[in-house]
């Protein structure tokens, strides 16, 4: 089974960045690394300075999965799941922009497709029911066109 990973206010860099530094340089980000029992690893960090959550969730696929000279798969996955799902027929941004949410995109590289958020704290469960409803439902929602 692939990997997932969800992170809500953590950087996933805990472990390079925070073991790299050393003396009075050293960064201590405290988390929470738990996995659901569906195999989701989450890994939460808590800062109460602002009433704005992030929600960032990394897919374990990405370029590097793709067959040998049949690229681009990946990238318009990506692409795909911006476009709806099957309990939500829109694009993905439009409940985000009503819900006064920033910095909202996805990526892909050679080893992961990654999607992110923030939003405010108000509106943190319909971001985890959002992605969660892309990771489950979106197959229903692609067609030929």
């Amino acid at each position: 089974m692939r990997q997932f990973w969800l992170s809500a206010l953590a950087t996933l860099v805990l472990g390079s960045t925070a073991a790299a530094a050393t003396g009075s340089d050293a960064i201590d980000i405290p988390y929470t690394r738990f996995t659901l029992p569906n195999g989701l690893t989450v890994v939460v960090s808590e800062d109460h300075k602002a009433p704005i959550v992030a929600v960032s969730v990394w897919y374990h696929v990405g370029s590097a999965d793709e067959p040998k000279g049949r690229s681009g798969f990946a990238h318009l996955f990506e692409h795909l799941m911006f476009q709806g799902s099957e309990n939500h027929r829109d694009e993905y941004f439009r409940p985000f922009e009503l819900a006064g949410a920033t910095d909202m995109n996805g990526t892909t590289w050679y080893d992961r497709t990654n999607y992110f958020e923030t939003v405010p704290t108000t509106a943190l469960d319909m971001a985890l029911w959002m992605e969660s409803d892309r990771m489950g439902h979106l197959l229903g929602a692609i067609g030929q066109k």
